[in-house]
């Protein structure tokens, strides 16, 4: 078996990778038999010396290699046919701005295997940047405070090395008597939680985050049952809400109208309701001076998230009264930090982290005959067609607009 590691060609460019030098190493250890070429790259965050001094092949050309690792959408001019790819494809949500990419795949005889779609007999994700978007929306989150306050101006996240470069730059300010309400239980909402316990910012119960003043920065970490509530009034386990969301209402308000700031690290399922919603936001009570929107789901959950933000520049400015996007600079904004690919901030440490997974889960797949079905589950075409977990975006493929 014939892997390549390729180059990042999506832009705005990404520095990750799906194994850094040293996991490739211990990739080769441990599957002595597999043969492994990197693509030449300008922008990875490894440089091809530092492949090439463990021992690697650098090559212009991957078409010898039958399995091919990236991290975002390959262009279409850039997809050699007949070949098996890992890459994001963000094509399983029927995304019309990659229809064009799902077609190419299977016009190619592409097999497709789509990181989001790696996942166990139950469903989980097995991989994925979560926490690293994490990490850096807290980060970033706390930095949005600290400017819009002027009480201190940190660096972007970008500039510093690695997750322990931001705890240092955060650990030097410290914050004002603010609450910060963290939404979520997944990876994405651990990696933000890291970060303030990093802070040694305390955490506190729901009940006393609601009630109790203090002389100290806390924050809280709720889900989806202290931030929804059903309907009826009936007071049932979680799974109830998972299997009928539409039976619940949002219970956030009592939240926003003690935050200062928001960490949104959620997942938002199909028909689930809005968290803030606008009314929420427009209220005289909402004390929410910033929103980082880590999830950043557009016309989603949470109303003042009106557009993805960029790295280059991050914040926006959100006018409840009127909601829509204003000036940073006018009295009654508030501050939407909404960065849609928060991980290329921390591209050293979210690829090391990337490769572990990748090294645990889906490669040993590839020697044990799938025991597992890891790459079966995975596997989004194949021969020029949808499998058929996926055969649900066929009308999606078929229509050519």
């Amino acid at each position: 078996m014939k892997f390549g590691i390729i180059k990042e060609r999506k832009n705005p460019p990404d520095r990750r990778v799906v194994f850094s030098p040293d996991e490739l190493v211990q990739f080769k250890n441990q599957f002595p038999q597999a043969d492994i070429t990197v693509e030449s790259s300008d922008i990875r965050i490894f440089s091809d010396e530092r492949y090439q001094e463990k021992g690697f092949e650098i090559a212009q050309d991957l078409s010898g290699c039958d399995v091919l690792l990236g991290v975002k959408e390959v262009p279409i001019v850039n997809l050699i046919p007949n070949k098996s790819y890992f890459f994001f494809s963000h094509t399983i949500k029927k995304q019309p701005y990659n229809r064009k990419l799902l077609q190419a795949v299977l016009d190619k005889n592409i097999t497709l295997y789509d990181h989001e779609t790696i996942v166990d007999e139950k469903n989980a994700r097995l991989i994925g940047f979560g926490r690293y978007a994490g990490i850096v929306g807290a980060y970033n989150g706390i930095r949005t405070f600290g400017i819009k306050f002027e009480l201190f101006n940190l660096p972007k996240a970008e500039t510093l090395p690695d997750q322990n470069a931001l705890i240092q730059r955060l650990r030097k300010y410290p914050l004002p008597y603010i609450k910060i309400v963290l939404t979520g239980s997944g990876k994405v909402a651990h990696g933000a939680k890291e970060m303030l316990d990093a802070m040694k910012i305390k955490q506190v119960s729901v009940e006393n985050y609601l009630t109790k003043k203090y002389t100290e920065p806390v924050y809280t970490m709720i889900d989806v049952l202290d931030y929804n509530k059903r309907k009826d009034g009936q007071k049932l386990d979680k799974y109830d809400f998972y299997t009928n969301p539409k039976e619940y209402e949002s219970d956030f308000e009592k939240f926003a109208e003690v935050s200062d700031l928001f960490l949104a690290g959620h997942f938002h399922g199909n028909n689930a309701p809005v968290i803030l919603s606008k009314e929420m936001l427009q209220s005289p009570k909402c004390s929410i001076k910033v929103v980082a929107d880590i999830s950043c789901d557009i016309d989603g959950p949470v109303a003042c998230t009106l557009r993805p933000s960029t790295i280059a520049d991050p914040v926006y400015g959100y006018l409840p009264k009127e909601h829509k996007e204003v000036s940073l600079t006018h009295p009654a904004a508030i501050w939407v930090m909404a960065v849609d690919n928060l991980p290329c901030e921390l591209p050293k440490d979210a690829s090391e982290g990337f490769g572990e997974m990748f090294l645990k889960y889906v490669i040993p797949a590839f020697y044990n005959n799938d025991a597992n079905g890891v790459l079966a589950r995975a596997k989004v075409t194949e021969n020029g067609k949808l499998t058929p977990r996926f055969a649900y975006l066929q009308d999606f493929v078929d229509d050519k607009e």
